[in-house]
């Protein structure tokens, strides 16, 4: 049977909706509001720019607590969006990135510990250390979900191949990124930064293409059998058409 095609074209949006959010939320809650008071290698000077913008770093934390939650609908939909073609993959995939979102907001409690520490300086900034190693640590667990997000994308049959190739390099970036953290000592190189078009690639055509993909002609149902080749067509059924950027 195919699969809905109102059902896949909705849960296209929740994610696409989802991501922008946490496009906003994310820098804002990190890069404008807790990352700015952070003096690294300073305890002291930390602990007072936070007690001087106590408003400001409690806000950051609930922009990435809300993030969080967005993270939990992300792998919701897309395991939606992508459970017609592979039901095994797309479900690993979203229990990855549950995981990762699970072990962001153990870092997250960690800011929490520092506001209750703030007396006492040193325990503070082992708080916000560690908040930024659980951090790093997690993306291990988001860079599998994306690999296999790319992966389904790849074969789904209605999106284009280079969104798939996107994803998968986007994945990798952050693989590189949590392992350095574990295995290389003081670790600062971002590959992220310079692989995550994926990310946005995927973003915009959630948002443009899969609200108004018709799903229903049989591409989702080609993936779902995993290997399109094997169905009538092969992949020639499958429309060609170029992936916006996200």
């Amino acid at each position: 049977m195919n699969p809905d095609a109102r059902s896949l074209r909705t849960a296209s949006l929740i994610a696409g909706l989802a991501l922008a959010l946490i496009v906003v939320l994310a820098p804002l809650g990190n890069f404008l509001a807790v990352q700015p008071l952070i003096t690294p290698g300073d305890a002291a000077k930390t602990a007072q720019d936070i007690l001087n913008s106590e408003a400001l770093f409690r806000w950051g934390i609930a922009s990435l607590i809300l993030t969080a939650v967005l993270d939990m609908i992300v792998a919701v939909a897309l395991l939606a969006l992508f459970e017609p073609v592979n039901r095994n993959v797309s479900t690993l995939a979203a229990l990855f990135r549950v995981a990762y979102t699970a072990v962001f907001l153990v870092a997250i409690i960690q800011l929490v510990v520092a506001l209750g520490l703030l007396g006492d300086p040193t325990q503070a900034m082992r708080a916000i250390d560690a908040y930024n190693t659980i951090w790093l640590v997690g993306l291990i667990f988001f860079g599998i979900h994306l690999v296999l997000i790319g992966y389904l994308a790849y074969r789904s049959g209605y999106m284009a191949k280079v969104f798939g190739i996107l994803l998968v390099v986007a994945g990798i970036g952050y693989l590189i990124d949590g392992f350095g953290t574990v295995l290389v000592p003081n670790y600062s190189i971002n590959i992220a930064q310079f692989t995550f078009v994926g990310e946005a690639a995927l973003m915009l055509w959630l948002l443009i293409k899969g609200t108004r993909k018709d799903f229903s002609n049989g591409e989702a149902d080609q993936g779902h059998y995993f290997d399109p080749d094997s169905l009538p067509g092969g992949r020639q059924s499958a429309p060609s058409a170029v992936g916006e950027p996200r």
